[in-house]
């Protein structure tokens, strides 16, 4: 079929993984509005996180369809990395970068794989914590250990150099590359991932430090 042959080609793949971004990084957006509720109370968090698995059907759903996403986003660019490798060409059509950021570009796959590897340790971490234990308690416990916040830190920090080359070359895929839209497209490309390494960062710092002491 045509759609089969489009997806497969390398422009469906760079769309797949545009597509794919996208879906992540407003998933992100959501993530880092309940994860900012922390810093007002464990009584807030604790109601947002209650409110949230009130519904288990969509949490189910929405679980399900993240997990899909994130695969389809793992696998194609795994594809199109070893493809680079083979050619040794750009992986997109667009060369002329707003922001120049030539180590983003070239460790693509390694913060990929990092960050990967942190959503196992904090899928494990909260999503199998104990039932009768209350989410905010258990966020308190692990980010309370400075090892376990150091390493989500230097996760939340791969994130940013991920996303400082992932979103803009999201943005080159759809098209977005006009003078006129330049400053804007470099601000975002620096100001998104900075924005979610502050909020997520911030949090594990919290506790890290002990500010969250009386959490």
């Amino acid at each position: 079929m045509w759609f089969v042959r489009f997806l497969t080609s390398s422009i469906g793949k760079k769309l797949i993984m545009a597509a794919t971004g996208l879906l992540l990084v407003l998933f992100l957006f959501t993530h880092v509005a309940g994860n900012a509720t922390i810093f007002m109370s464990s009584e807030v968090f604790q109601s947002y996180a209650d409110e949230l698995h009130s519904h288990p059907l969509i949490v189910l759903i929405f679980s399900l369809s993240l997990l899909l996403v994130i695969l389809a986003h793992v696998v194609v660019g795994l594809f199109l990395f070893y493809e680079n490798r083979q050619e040794s060409n750009s992986r997109y059509a667009v060369t002329t970068r707003v922001v120049k950021n030539s180590f983003a570009s070239e460790t693509m796959p390694y913060t990929g794989l990092f960050i990967l590897l942190f959503l196992f340790v904090h899928i494990f971490g909260f999503t199998f914590s104990p039932k009768d234990v209350l989410i905010s308690v258990t966020v308190k416990e692990l980010l309370g250990n400075f090892f376990y916040s150091l390493f989500y830190i230097i996760a939340f920090i791969a994130l940013t150099i991920h996303l400082s080359h992932g979103f803009w070359s999201m943005l080159q895929t759809f098209g977005v590359n006009h003078p006129r839209y330049n400053t804007l497209i470099s601000r975002l490309t620096l100001g998104i991932p900075l924005f979610f390494l502050l909020i997520f960062g911030g949090v594990a710092l919290y506790f890290m430090t002990g500010l969250g002491a009386s959490y």
